[in-house]
């Protein structure tokens, strides 16, 4: 199995060459996919291999054990996010420098295994500050305990209500380190909304995680005006994630040959990257050059999962292939900040980056009177208006506040919420029909969700999903046009607000809490 060279060395976990009593350690992390280990062959340092005796490994399960014991059991597991300790017993004094560690092995399904990465030695220090951790077990009772009063010590304060929360902090394993409790977010039940989904069928009661006083009522009295109109039209346009590697060259012509390149291998390309995943789906690669750098944007699709993780192991497999395969590449970044993460850009704008949603009502002129207030030619003017202002201040977005009930749902059904910086963006158009009703459509070019991974398999965010049955796998669609959905309600809620002059009013009656 091939696996390219800048992705082996991935094995070795930077920074963690240290001194011990009786010589160095290091830690190897299984970055790869479930393997197992069947033979340790040798062990470098500078290009000199160490004597066999001196070599002990601490498995994950936190045993150690020597050389001639770890290849006389056969094989031993290796799974994927799992730690290997190497201890080297060596007398020579290693000083706090650069040294090149050299290791080869066999393991299944890899084959034979041989690598070189340079690391400086580091001097463990104990400092009472650094907060207290547990190599084997960091989410037990024990060492949350600890942390607690740590924090309670250093602020001089009581940790109380942080202490209380009803999810097993052991299933937290890869969404927060150094957990000492939970934030508690209060949650609001707007609706229910009807939609016209392709996979949204339906009336939906939505849980929204806010503080925000009125953000609830707003959204839900959008959502009675759009069901007395018929509900909402909610479609899923495009979907793409990013990784933005770049590529440097010698002068422009050496990128824009290994563009051609690029183009002419994309198969095989695809093929390097859609290995390290079951799910993640390269569909194309686009190319920007500039100066003597050949910009790569590779984009995926990633089933359930909002997937920047994914497609970055992704890219980083293919792109270790590309470096492997291609002479005249004098530096490479797996990102060049192109991807955009977490950041508003209009390229998302333009190009998608997770799910591109529309959703569109039109809304009758006697429902918008008799619940709102206003009439259609007073929202569509109000519009206008507003565009203007967007073009003036230079924003993403030329609604209101669709990022108001995009962050409550994401807070709610364990999003990434800094993806919230690239879900932002909104287009909000509208136009006066014949009949003299309103027309409302709002497109969020980059709406990065997800019901699998992540954190949506937590406590009340998995049981928040679950009520809405957009948890787990083939749901991911269903909860982007949920999102679009609400998101047009809010708008048409504070748009008539504004042009009927109840915007202020509302929060004073019912947005303060002071």
């Amino acid at each position: 199995m091939f696996i390219p060279s800048i992705l082996l060395k991935q094995l070795y976990t930077h920074g963690s060459l240290n001194k011990t009593l009786s010589g160095v350690s290091f830690k190897l992390k299984n970055r790869l996919k479930d393997a197992t280990l069947k033979q340790l062959l040798w062990i470098s340092i500078d290009g000199e291999k160490i004597e066999t005796s001196k070599i002990r490994i601490g498995t994950a399960t936190g045993e150690v054990m020597s050389f001639a014991q770890i290849n006389g059991m056969g094989e031993i597991d290796f799974p994927l996010k799992s730690v290997i300790t190497i201890h080297i017993d060596i007398n020579q004094s290693m000083h706090s420098e650069k040294y090149t560690l050299g290791i080869s092995f066999k393991a299944s399904p890899f084959g034979t295994l041989a690598f070189e990465v340079d690391d400086v030695v580091t001097e463990p220090k104990h400092d009472p500050k650094n907060v207290p951790r547990d190599e084997h077990d960091d989410f037990s009772e024990q060492i949350i305990k600890q942390r607690q009063k740590m924090f309670e010590n250093f602020a001089g304060g009581t940790v109380e209500h942080i202490a209380k929360y009803s999810i097993d902090p052991k299933t937290l394993n890869g969404n927060v380190e150094n957990f000492i409790g939970v934030a508690q977010v209060p949650i609001g039940l707007a609706g229910p909304v009807l939609i016209n989904g392709e996979y949204a069928k339906g009336e939906f009661l939505v849980p929204m995680a806010t503080t925000e006083g009125t953000l609830v009522a707003s959204y839900t009295r959008g959502m009675k005006l759009l069901n007395m109109s018929g509900g909402i039209t909610a479609t899923v346009v495009d979907d793409a994630m990013q990784r933005a590697p770049v590529f440097v060259f010698e002068n422009a012509r050496g990128a824009r040959d290994f563009v051609a390149w690029v183009k002419e291998n994309f198969e095989t390309i695809k093929h390097e990257a859609e290995a390290t995943s079951n799910v993640a789906n390269l569909t194309y690669i686009d190319n920007f050059l500039s100066n003597k750098f050949a910009f790569l944007r590779f984009n995926f699709k990633t089933g359930d999962a909002a997937g920047q993780n994914m497609v970055g192991r992704a890219t980083f497999a293919a792109c270790g292939w590309m470096l492997d395969h291609y002479p005249g590449i004098k530096n490479f970044y797996l990102e060049s900040n192109f991807a955009t993460d977490k950041k508003a850009s209009q390229i998302n704008i333009m190009r998608t980056r997770g799910k591109r949603v529309v959703a569109e009502a039109t809304i009758k002129r006697e429902h918008l009177l008799s619940v709102m207030r206003v009439e259609p030619k007073q929202i569509d003017y109000h519009g206008r208006v507003a565009a203007v202002g967007s073009f003036l201040s230079g924003v993403n977005n030329t609604g209101l506040h669709s990022p108001n009930g995009i962050t409550a749902i994401f807070i709610a059904t364990g999003q990434d919420v800094a993806n919230v910086s690239e879900s932002s963006a909104g287009i909000l158009y509208s136009e006066l029909t014949d009949e003299g009703d309103l027309y409302l459509s709002l497109t969020i070019p980059s709406l990065i969700v997800a019901t699998y991974g992540g954190g949506t398999g937590i406590g009340t965010q998995k049981e928040c999903l679950q009520l809405m049955d957009c948890y787990g796998r083939d749901r991911v669609y269903k909860l982007a046009e949920i999102i679009g959905a609400v998101a047009l309600a809010g708008e048409i809620s504070l748009a008539s607000a504004i042009s009927s002059s109840d915007w202020v009013s509302s929060h004073e009656a019912y947005g303060r809490n002071r």
